[in-house]
């Protein structure tokens, strides 16, 4: 399934890198352009991309985040 319209990436292309070892939600921006132009694909990707890290037995970004800045030490 397409998940980017504007750069024609599927949810295929994103499960595929997580496997190769990207385990940056931004990486896969750099690398895929996934949701780098209009933007309406961001909550779909990143939620795609975060299952798929889990399901590789990893952290995501937004998880490790999470851990090291609990919310509200870091906002000034």
């Amino acid at each position: 399934m397409i998940i980017c319209l504007c750069q024609r990436v599927s949810d295929r292309d994103i499960r595929t890198a997580v496997q190769s070892g990207t385990l940056s939600f931004d990486l896969l921006q750099d690398e895929t352009g996934v949701s780098t132009r209009c933007g309406r694909c961001l909550d779909c990707a990143r939620g795609l991309f975060d299952e798929a890290v889990a399901q590789r037995g990893g952290c995501s970004t937004a998880a490790l985040t999470a851990l090291i800045a609990p919310a509200g030490l870091c906002a000034r």
